[in-house]
């Protein structure tokens, strides 16, 4: 008996875990300052419905993943209103427009920042 219950168990558990895991959305693909960028959203492992601002589906907890110039970002969700938008302090991220997303970096001293133009590029 003890066999079985085993096997059943191995057999469950992935299957709960596709249930109960937040999933991620689509990979994204852009070019951004001339340079692909690949951007994909985590939902994140927080529960809080009651939470405001969880615009387009996601809420504090989430973060988005960068691929770009040989560099990963994972930037947590802000809680900034309106559209969700991404930030480590440095870097930030906002898709308020899909097809052209918001994309900056804090460079030296004096608050300089350095906008980087995107563009979507189609589906692949």
């Amino acid at each position: 008996m003890t066999t079985l219950i085993r096997v059943l168990l191995a057999l469950l558990l992935p299957l709960v875990s596709l249930v109960v895991a937040p999933q991620a959305r689509a990979l994204d693909h852009y070019r951004c300052a001339g340079e692909p960028l690949q951007a994909q959203v985590q939902p994140g492992a927080v529960d809080a419905p009651g939470i405001p601002n969880s615009a387009a589906g996601t809420v504090p907890g989430a973060f988005i993943v960068l691929h770009w110039q040989g560099v990963t970002l994972q930037l947590p969700r802000t809680n900034n209103a309106g559209s969700p938008s991404y930030s480590d302090g440095r870097w930030w991220w906002q898709a308020q427009d899909p097809d052209h997303p918001e994309f900056a970096q804090r460079t030296g001293g004096r608050g300089a920042i350095e906008h980087y133009r995107c563009d979507a590029e189609p589906p692949r």
